[in-house]
């Protein structure tokens, strides 16, 4: 079977690169059908990461966003036309189950240094496959995006104090609108709180018990746990706020991405005895969670507030207009992948 994987040879350039593929007992055929954009893909697409880190990892294929439908089988685990949403993050077949698979040594990722989904056809193994139904595709395309909301709030449970009166999150893009509509999802009794500097933004945020820029905080404002989803420069103003508001003892979830290292005032942290977690990507586990709240159809129409979807992809020239589209867009830009 001849494959053509659509990979980014240096930023701003996509190829063709033609395989023959074999099939395999163990993998299953899955035909892509929408992918969904996120900042990282955006970020090898222009060259903004560190030009020994381009010349490591191209060329290869963009996208760890994607669902798509399965075309053939041979493992028994899916019926061709089963809609699977695809799990980038592959670890070692064997590996510390104390550990969370994302974090395994060995571990790697699609669209990090191996082609991501930007292909006609993957070969997978079907552990790396979460099926789902009633979940319209633009919305199940970002899915593994969603998943790392789990991720986080899942480590959040299990390392934060009981008292959860009041959650904030901290930022106005997308991944804080994932971790608001988790945190509410699951605990729908706390006050979430969120802040940003958009405004504009924030308005997507109605769900929430109380919205703030950063600006109007009302005084004496306090919570006793917080998200922090700004990543980038503006990641080290967000957790400094987070120090100042947070209450002893409270746990800080840094879940934004920033290229650069930042300064934090580590006196507060001591004196607060604050617990800081790092959480990055997701597992096969937060992709099941996931799907699961999708299918309330509430959830799932709230999440297209946050949803671009562009023009069909079918060549290679319909890949550089995604790219270019996603640029201007508030939040995520997705499309169907019609090649």
């Amino acid at each position: 079977m001849i494959n053509r994987i659509f990979q980014l040879i240096k930023p701003g350039f996509i190829s063709v690169k033609y395989v023959d593929e074999d099939f395999e007992k163990n993998k299953v055929i899955v035909k892509p059908l929408y992918m969904s954009l996120c900042h990282a893909d955006q970020r090898y697409y222009l060259g903004k990461r560190d030009p020994k880190v381009l010349e490591k990892k191209l060329p290869m294929a963009l996208i760890h966003e994607s669902c798509g439908e399965v075309v053939f089988d041979p493992t028994g685990n899916f019926k061709v036309g089963d809609k699977v949403s695809m799990i980038p993050n592959t670890p070692p077949c064997k590996f510390d189950n104390n550990l969370y698979e994302n974090y395994v040594k060995g571990t790697f990722f699609l669209s990090s240094g191996h082609d991501g989904f930007m292909r006609e056809f993957v070969k997978i193994s079907p552990d790396r496959l979460v099926k789902f139904e009633n979940i319209d595709l633009p919305i199940a395309s970002t899915l593994e995006f969603i998943s790392v909301g789990f991720h986080g709030l899942d480590r959040f449970e299990k390392n934060s104090l009981q008292n959860k009166e009041v959650i904030t999150v901290f930022g106005s893009g997308s991944l804080a609108f994932v971790l608001s509509n988790v945190l509410k999802y699951r605990f729908p009794k706390s006050k979430l709180v969120v802040i940003g500097r958009n405004k504009e933004k924030l308005k997507v945020f109605s769900f929430a018990d109380e919205i703030y820029t950063l600006n109007d905080i009302p005084d004496g404002f306090e919570t006793n746990h917080a998200f922090e989803c700004v990543g980038g420069i503006g990641s080290e103003n967000a957790i400094n706020s987070i120090i100042n508001y947070i209450k002893p003892q409270g746990t800080i979830m840094l879940m934004g991405v920033s290229e650069n290292k930042v300064s934090i005032n580590t006196r507060d942290i001591l004196e607060k005895g604050l617990t800081l977690i790092g959480c990055s990507r997701s597992g096969r586990l937060d992709f099941i969670k996931a799907v699961k709240m999708l299918e309330n159809r509430k959830i799932q129409n709230r999440f297209r507030a946050i949803v671009f979807e562009d023009k069909a992809i079918k060549n290679i020239n319909d890949i550089h207009r995604f790219f270019s589209t996603d640029i201007n867009m508030p939040f995520k830009t997705v499309a169907k992948w019609e090649i």
